[in-house]
């Protein structure tokens, strides 16, 4: 499936022409770059759209230009950040000349975006039990007798699986990835 694809293999696909590798793409990565617009530079709705708009556009224009397929992360964060740097300027014609437009901790937001991301994409790698308790857990905050309520599970047993699971995220983020699934049992 096209999801399984490292962001360089999707790339390629996409250099040659493979329409669900661009949608692959661009769902992988529109959460990322409107959270760009809106978080870290705080443009209104209208401006964030057309950031986004345009950012894909000229990715999708551009996407041979890349140099390093693996580098598609920061390539759209960077395309992101001028395209946001440009639409304030274009807004604030009243500026001086050379002041600074990027909002304080601006390279903080993104770093936290990009964190999130990872994770996201970590998550995504992760067996689907895995997923969902760890989901249960950390976003929806559940605790453990809520969670082995709705599957049916001890609550001892809800904090063991935990456990497991966050070493199998672990390696998922370390970059151990398969490694790390096939040297583990395939239960619990």
């Amino acid at each position: 499936m096209h999801y399984e694809l490292t962001d360089a293999e999707l790339v390629a696909r996409c250099r040659r022409g493979d329409n669900d590798s661009w949608r692959v793409l661009v769902d992988r990565y529109s959460r990322y770059v409107y959270a760009i617009t809106v978080q870290a530079f705080r443009l209104p709705e209208p401006d964030a759209d057309d950031v986004f708009q345009e950012v894909f556009a000229r990715a999708y224009e551009h996407l041979g230009k890349l140099r390093d397929d693996s580098a598609l992360r920061p390539w759209l964060a960077q395309l992101t950040r001028r395209l946001c740097i440009d639409t304030i300027r274009s807004g604030a014609r009243e500026q001086p000349a050379g002041e600074d437009v990027e909002p304080d901790g601006l390279d903080d937001v993104i770093e936290q975006l990009d964190e999130a991301l990872s994770i996201h994409e970590a998550m995504r790698a992760l067996p689907d039990h895995c997923a969902e308790i760890l989901d249960r857990f950390f976003a929806q905050d559940e605790s453990y007798r809520m969670i082995g309520e709705a599957l049916e599970l001890p609550a001892g047993t809800v904090a063991s699986r935990i456990s497991r699971c966050l070493t199998r995220l672990r390696g998922e983020l370390e970059g151990e990835g398969r490694n790390a699934a096939a040297a583990s049992s395939g239960g619990w």
